[in-house]
């Protein structure tokens, strides 16, 4: 009896949950008609999930658990058909006849809604390799643009997707790592696609202000600070432009009239930054270069004075240098202050007085001039992945003034080039650059799939849909990589307009997202890219970190290869590049072929989410 009461009182709260997901989808008939005809289904499904998940479901489905039902709990690829499939099991249940319903052409039932996100996978990805369902993503280094054999090394590994980071290289390198792609296609009968990565707008530090032209190189010493290896120092003609016999050691001009007396044995004495004389013992000769080895640890300023000795006798004098500038990072403790300013003027330490006294902030450029007519006081400020963090205390939109209020203890370093995260500045900036429409005309004939950086709003994909239409190259795939916070809580338009021109993808680039929404937050979040992916059967891409340690190091750690694992809820899992990157290949194509047959996807409990929200804003509530 309890059962019926309960089963009764689930059919009208189902009903009219239904009811509801309809009025969404007439709400937003000019989305889906936008839509690719064949992906019209997938718009209305994605409408259909997102009205779904407007409600806290979480009762619901603990009252459908009591039942033996559950289907709701996996609705996302079918979700008008999941819930006609629940109300069909209440009826049953409850002695009524179903209720008539005329049948949709258009909906997306429960066969083939699995079965439309495979399709899109295999026409963006390709298929991947043995019995796994996940493909593998492989960053190409530099190197692979002469080295034919680690690409092909790479494609026997398992790579199913090459990947040419733009931001890295250029024309020339990227088509040839194309070329021997092709060649290593043909050779062992794997195919694979080639996506390349568009930079993005470049939000970065920018440069600091050499500390002046140095040197400064020692032994190495063991644990009692005895001598085990001596500094190798290459002692070069000033006016040389050769490069040194080998790549290790250190390199020294000096004047070319002393190396001209200098024998096996001699010595030359070099004046250290702290007003000590340190000794550097001739060993070798290759070329026109000398070779010696420094006992001691040595600073050395451009211009500092030299002597040639031999026994007891000064044979010639001379100067060091020229000798490479060398830039030393900002050190930031929590309270200090740092002042973001354009790119004029290169950034410095701050400056104290005699005493000790702030003078002025340290100082660093941003790369990105959009920062200083959008930023306002009170906003969060992250540097170099997250390490360093502050809030805007002032912008006069030419300089804007942050307090750093998350660094370590002892401080922590602040170097040229590191990423900058604004998540709660909204910057009023396209993410296709005039960078990335050059790397698009040079690699649009070549490669299977484009991504686009810094995605924030649905105009960035029609953007870049119009200038591939400009290279006729409408045909390619696209990924949008949800890296900032903007495009999180944008996401479902996001995707609606890029169901105009598929085949698409996401990529969820999960450095940035983590400082942008919180690494609290980013676990929660990423669930939540998944479900809305799903729902509108666009593949994702689960990238940053994965294995990083494997690919670098050779060995990966145990929260690595949990990490790695996961992906197989994904369609593609991406690696970076490292010395170790084939081995790696190899290791997550095994864990990724073993987890198939363990896991897809995921189950959720149903509560709200404030992304479904068509508006944006898809904060926390």
């Amino acid at each position: 009896m309890a059962k019926r009461h309960l089963t009764r009182h689930l059919i009208p709260a189902l009903e009219s949950l239904r009811d509801h997901l309809l009025a969404v989808e007439r709400g937003h008939r000019k989305a889906i008609r936008a839509a690719h005809p064949q992906h019209r289904d997938s718009a209305r499904n994605l409408l259909h999930y997102l009205a779904l998940r407007q409600s806290d479901l979480r009762d619901l489905q603990r009252e459908l658990g009591l039942l033996g039902l559950s289907r709701l709990g996996r609705a996302e690829a079918h979700t008008l058909s999941s819930l006609d499939a629940v109300l069909a099991a209440l009826h049953a249940l409850a002695g009524d006849p179903p209720r008539a319903r005329r049948k949709r052409k258009d909906s997306v039932d429960l066969s083939t809604g699995d079965m439309r996100l495979e399709e899109h996978a295999r026409a963006l990805l390709g298929q991947p390799a043995g019995k796994r369902a996940t493909r593998v993503m492989v960053t190409m280094p530099g190197e692979a643009a002469v080295r034919p054999e680690l690409i092909r090394d790479l494609l026997l590994a398992g790579m199913d997707v090459m990947r040419i980071n733009c931001a890295h290289d250029d024309a020339e390198a990227w088509l040839a790592m194309i070329r021997h792609l092709r060649a290593a296609e043909a050779e062992t009968g794997r195919g694979c696609k080639v996506y390349a990565d568009l930079a993005g707008p470049k939000l970065r530090t920018g440069a600091l202000k050499p500390a002046g032209r140095l040197a400064e190189f020692g032994p190495r010493r063991d644990v009692w600070g005895t001598v085990i290896e001596p500094a190798s120092v290459w002692l070069t003609p000033r006016g040389s432009t050769a490069p040194p016999p080998e790549a290790a050691g250190t390199v020294l001009p000096v004047d070319d009239a002393l190396l001209a007396r200098a024998r096996k044995g001699d010595v030359l004495e070099v004046e250290d930054c702290r007003g000590m004389r340190r000794e550097l013992r001739v060993v070798g000769r290759q070329g026109d270069a000398w070779l010696a080895h420094a006992h001691q640890h040595v600073y050395l300023r451009e211009d500092a004075a030299c002597f040639l000795r031999r026994d007891d006798a000064q044979l010639a004098a001379g100067r060091v240098g020229p000798l490479p500038e060398v830039v030393l990072p900002l050190l930031l403790r929590p309270g200090d202050r740092l002042l973001l300013t354009g790119e004029e003027q290169p950034g410095e330490a701050a400056r104290l007085d005699h005493r000790g006294k702030l003078l002025r902030p340290a100082a660093i450029p941003c790369t990105l001039d959009a920062v200083f007519a959008a930023a306002a006081p009170g906003q969060r400020v992250w540097f170099d992945d997250g390490r360093i963090g502050g809030r805007i205390l002032a912008n006069t939109e030419r300089v804007i003034s942050v307090e750093i209020d998350h660094a370590a203890p002892q401080g922590s370093k602040l170097r040229p080039e590191k990423g900058i995260n604004l998540p709660d500045t909204r910057l009023a900036i396209p993410a296709l650059t005039d960078k990335d429409r050059a790397d698009l005309g040079a690699l649009a004939a070549h490669v299977d799939v484009v991504g686009l950086s810094f995605v924030r709003e649905p105009d960035d994909v029609l953007a870049l849909e119009e200038a591939l239409a400009g290279l006729d190259a409408e045909h390619l795939g696209i990924v949008l990589k949800i890296e900032t916070r903007q495009a999180f809580e944008n996401l479902p338009l996001i995707l609606l307009a890029s169901l105009r021109s598929p085949p698409v993808g996401l990529m969820v680039a999960r450095g940035d997202l983590a400082v942008e929404i919180g690494f609290e937050r980013l676990a929660e979040v990423q669930e939540e890219i998944l479900w809305l992916a799903e729902a509108a059967h666009v593949p994702v891409i689960w990238a940053t970190q994965v294995l990083e340690s494997m690919a670098k190091r050779g060995a990966p750690s145990r929260a690595e290869v949990s990490d790695a694992a996961l992906g197989v809820r994904a369609e593609c899992v991406m690696l970076n590049k490292g010395p170790y990157i084939v081995e790696t290949v190899r290791f997550l194509a095994d864990i990724l072929e073993r987890m198939s047959a363990h896991r897809k996807k995921s189950r959720p409990t149903m509560r709200r989410l404030a992304v479904s929200q068509l508006g944006g804003k898809g904060g926390r509530k």
